[in-house]
């Protein structure tokens, strides 16, 4: 711990550069604001969307006001090396001036979403200089991220997952055709997706072959490899899972279900965090058998990436009363609207509490291989 308090310091990071900023800084301003500051001392440390660190100004807006949406300007102390590996420290420049050292930091809370942080990037550099951190680690991360890997583990693991086809950038541009054969046999409606994105962007509903190219090249706009997914009829039910206490089990949170009104046809960026049509029923309305299941194989898909400290799973469950993976968040939101938080709450970990059970969790694992 730090020699020059008693507090615990938590770097919180958050912005960078994939197409998921915005809500990675709505994160990180309710994460902060939650932080027990009489026993953490916090360091808010942002990455501008060219990748820039900066240690961020205080009384910087990261909230959604009046649909705009906030961001790392740039402004404020830029870092000189993320981290020390020396001191595992952070490093401050100022103009004028030669660097100085912010002192050791204990623990990294990284509220990135998407590429170039939640994705195994940030996670191994923190590993590399031997620094704890918040959440899974870097093949969780990676693979978490990647929408056809974590299939394809879950499917090695006997996890139910629904039909797929996998488009690369090279099978794009010169196997078009054959792909388009593919994911014509899935049948319509489709949904087309960035393959490594999060918070329902570049994703697009499709229901015939006419606007299939268009769709895929919208999710190439955030990805070069895209995924192709069966349309599933079926509820959308979310399960959060946090690491378990003093080495025990993973545990879920009491599901919840998320339940659209209004014209829109699927969950995308604006019913999440921009639209007032959206609800979460904590828990669903299913039978507690149901519930217990939807729990069980959260906690399996956790354990499937190797997981640690916290993610969230969503399914699908089916009129006929069987539950399809549909993706894991291995850094999943705390914005206001955000399903994790409220499945805790509604569990009995209100939000300072899960903050704190996260840096505790952190803290307590070991740097290195585990």
């Amino acid at each position: 711990m730090s020699q020059a308090s008693t507090k615990i310091r938590v770097a919180v990071v958050f912005g960078g550069r994939s197409s998921e900023h915005a809500i990675s800084c709505v994160t990180a301003g309710a994460v902060m604001a939650a932080i027990d500051r009489d026993r953490y001392e916090v360091l808010p440390v942002g990455i501008a969307r060219d990748g820039r660190w900066v240690l961020a100004p205080a009384g910087q807006r990261l909230a959604i006001e009046d649909g705009r949406l906030p961001e790392v300007s740039g402004e404020g102390s830029p870092l000189a090396l993320p981290f020390d590996p020396d001191s595992r420290g952070l490093m401050v420049i100022e103009p004028g001036q030669v660097p100085s050292t912010l002192g050791e930091v204990d623990v990294v809370m990284p509220l990135l979403h998407g590429p170039y942080g939640e994705d195994g990037t940030i996670q191994g550099m923190l590993d590399m200089a031997g620094v704890r951190y918040v959440g899974a680690g870097v093949l969780a991360s990676a693979v978490g991220m990647d929408k056809g890997f974590m299939k394809l583990v879950w499917q090695a693991r006997g996890l139910p997952v629904g039909p797929y086809v996998l488009v690369g950038d090279r099978e794009w541009r010169r196997e078009r055709k054959r792909k388009i054969d593919e994911i014509k046999d899935l049948g319509w409606p489709v949904f087309v997706k960035p393959a490594r994105a999060g918070s329902s962007m570049g994703i697009t509903r499709v229901t015939s072959e006419d606007g299939l190219e268009a769709a895929v090249e919208t999710a190439r706009e955030h990805d070069p490899k895209v995924i192709v997914e069966a349309a599933i009829e079926g509820r959308e039910i979310e399960c959060g899972v946090l690491q378990g206490l003093d080495d025990g089990p993973p545990e879920p949170s009491l599901p919840a279900e998320v339940v659209i009104s209004g014209d829109q046809s699927f969950y995308d960026f604006e019913t999440k965090y921009l639209d007032t049509s959206l609800r979460l029923d904590i828990p669903p309305r299913l039978d507690q058998a149901a519930i217990e299941e939807a729990q069980r194989l959260a906690v399996q898909a956790f354990e499937a990436l190797d997981c640690e400290g916290l993610a969230r799973v969503d399914f699908f469950h089916t009129p006929d009363g069987r539950w399809v993976l549909n993706e894991i968040n291995t850094m999943p939101g705390f914005t206001p609207a955000s399903a994790f938080p409220q499945m805790w709450a509604a569990s009995g970990v209100d939000y300072p509490a899960l903050v704190d059970r996260l840096i505790q969790t952190a803290l307590q694992r070991s740097t290195g291989l585990r």
